[in-house]
């Protein structure tokens, strides 16, 4: 991997980073429930673009998938709510963003190759 490529995947990151901080507040300002849905919408949006980069672009998946989208997402904030929704006594909730998660993420990526490949 070039210098070049390594300051642009960094770069890239912070962008990921501050749009997931944007998407998250904006979600929550709406909705204004304590479930993290914000969180959710960021992690299942990542993964499907995460998908078509993939397989739509595989040159650019360093930069655009490890740098933009792996700032973007953050599958640590969401194990954080859901322990956060846990302790709270709001234990179905928990499970439930869980494997929502995890399962609304695999089927983005999924759909996200599905559609990739197509182009």
């Amino acid at each position: 991997m070039t210098p070049v490529l390594f300051a642009l995947a960094a770069l890239a990151g912070g962008l990921g980073a501050a749009l997931r901080y944007l998407v998250d507040s904006a979600v929550s300002a709406v909705l204004r429930r304590r479930f993290p849905w914000g969180i959710l919408l960021v992690n299942v949006t990542g993964s499907f673009a995460l998908g078509v980069i993939t397989a739509a672009l595989p040159e650019g998946a360093f930069v655009v998938g490890a740098g933009l989208l792996g700032g973007y997402t953050t599958f640590s904030t969401a194990m954080l709510d859901a322990l956060a929704l846990w302790a709270d006594g709001e234990r179905p909730a928990s499970v439930w963003h869980l494997l929502g998660t995890f399962a609304a993420s695999v089927l983005a990526a999924l759909a996200g190759l599905a559609i990739g490949h197509l182009g």
